[in-house]
């Protein structure tokens, strides 16, 4: 088979075939090229990470919530566990269907260091199947809330690093929404999502500003920037965030009080860790 640019040296191509990124004849479709890119380019950000925490000497571990079908995890068990002696991946998944077929592809490949439980990512934080410290949690297109959970879960484990690709978040939109009559007679910022469309949107951009503002609180110093190029991906944005100890000194404020100039109050235990 000639080289595909897109496949880096070494990669398994089993693995490929199996997570259906690769044909049986080991072509690449249109669809397959994007996925394959985009996981890739998250890899690209996270390599460094583990990078770091290996030469620190500490035993490497990541959870990824939210996992579906686990390419995150088989991909970089792939490019950085295979080749290790030590560091384990624990995907976590709430389809049944989806973990057993995860687990099954992980022993045919001989991925011994790699764990999937069937769990909520609301309900990971009590699994005893989890270790009681993480080094790295990821969350790839965790819908809704799933997001805010798999934070819930990094900040409960003590994570160095939480690296987050947001999904359709409701919640906010949800609460703009419904409260939206009595924000008009309060603030002229209520324009801002006054239209059906734009409540969507704003809402959106909100939870994440909401999530940025939480981590900030809780001693995480974050980059913010695009995963890949709008046209492979419109859930685009990439969180990473990295623990120094050091709580960003007015997060909290802000939280605080853009929830109640927005009439958001009820979502303080959301975001007010």
């Amino acid at each position: 088979m000639s080289a595909i640019p897109e496949i880096r040296p070494g990669q398994s191509i089993e693995l490929l075939k199996a997570l259906h990124i690769l044909t049986r004849d080991g072509k690449l479709n249109q669809d397959s090229r994007r996925k394959l890119k985009q996981v890739h380019h998250l890899c690209h950000f996270i390599e460094p990470l583990l990078t770091e925490i290996v030469a620190s000497g500490k035993g490497l571990t990541l959870v990824d919530h939210g996992a579906g079908k686990s390419y995150l995890g088989f991909l970089l068990y792939d490019l950085f566990f295979h080749t290790r002696d030590d560091g384990h991946i624990y995907g976590v998944e709430a389809r049944a269907e989806l973990v057993e077929h995860a687990r099954s592809l992980a022993s045919r490949l001989a991925f011994t260091r790699m764990s999937f439980l069937n769990l909520h990512v609301e309900n990971a934080i009590e699994s005893s199947g989890l270790p009681a410290r993480v080094d790295i949690v990821t969350a790839l297109h965790a819908c809704d809330t799933a997001t805010d959970d798999a934070i819930r879960f990094a900040l409960h484990k003590q994570a160095k690093f939480i690296v987050l690709v947001p999904c359709c978040q409701a919640e906010v939109a949800g609460v703009l929404r419904r409260r939206k009559g009595e924000s008009l007679a309060q603030t002229p910022l209520s324009e801002l999502w006054r239209h059906p469309i734009h409540t969507r949107e704003f809402g959106s951009q909100l939870t994440n500003a909401l999530r940025c503002l939480q981590l900030e609180a809780q001693g995480y110093q974050l980059t913010v920037t695009e995963l890949v190029g709008w046209e492979h991906s419109l859930k685009n944005e990439l969180i990473i965030a990295r623990h120094t100890g050091v709580a960003r000194s007015n997060a909290t404020t802000r939280l605080e009080q853009i929830l109640q100039q927005l009439n958001l109050d009820e979502l303080r235990a959301r975001f007010i860790y």
